[in-house]
């Protein structure tokens, strides 16, 4: 519905302009903003945990609880008293909460846990970029920040458009904007121009 409200507003904004004065360009430029999610926009997207987050985990009052904890390869992290509990895949209000849950079922009665990531897992980055591979993943960055770390663009590269695989969801396209946000794990391909 977000996506829709721009068009119809961009769409009525370019029809009081003529082509010559960049109305088509303003078109092209809200399409292209369109596709973004509004989510990606502003930055509200919730970090899902996964295999390779560092860990810090403070329980209230309770020093022999609390400490810094990998996310192992099967998603879960080892922690005291409770053992094994599943973090990829929850936000990290949810793992806060299946936290606070395992301590109530006998061993604390009002638990108060507090979670940050302390490392995030790497981003991923190929195709038509200097240096394609693995980069560790910043807050708040975006698909240009992961071109800069990988060495820019080549020659062949499409620089209007990428794709980011984000889990197991499937391959979706962006334009090659600073709006647009990329995540720990995610696979971001810069695709080849054709001419």
């Amino acid at each position: 519905m977000v996506v829709a409200g721009v068009l119809v507003g961009g769409l009525s904004a370019c029809a009081g302009g003529n082509a010559a004065s960049g109305g088509t360009a303003t078109l092209h430029h809200l399409q292209a903003e369109a596709i973004v999610p509004a989510s990606a926009q502003d930055g509200a997207i919730d970090y899902t945990l996964g295999s390779g987050d560092k860990l810090r985990v403070i329980v209230f009052g309770e020093k022999d609880l609390s400490g810094e904890f990998d996310v192992t390869g099967i998603g879960k992290v080892s922690l005291p008293l409770i053992g094994q509990v599943q973090a990829s895949g929850l936000t990290l209000k949810q793992f806060e909460e299946e936290i606070a849950d395992k301590l109530r079922e006998g061993y604390l009665t009002d638990p108060k846990v507090s979670v940050e990531v302390l490392n995030f897992r790497p981003f991923y980055i190929i195709g038509e970029v200097s240096k394609p591979g693995q980069y560790p993943y910043t807050n708040g960055m975006t698909v240009l920040n992961a071109v800069a770390v990988s060495g820019g663009f080549t020659y062949r590269a499409n620089q209007d458009r990428i794709f980011i695989t984000r889990g197991e969801g499937a391959e979706s396209e962006y334009p090659a904007s600073k709006v647009v946000k990329i995540l720990p794990g995610d696979i971001v391909r810069v695709p080849e121009r054709f001419f």
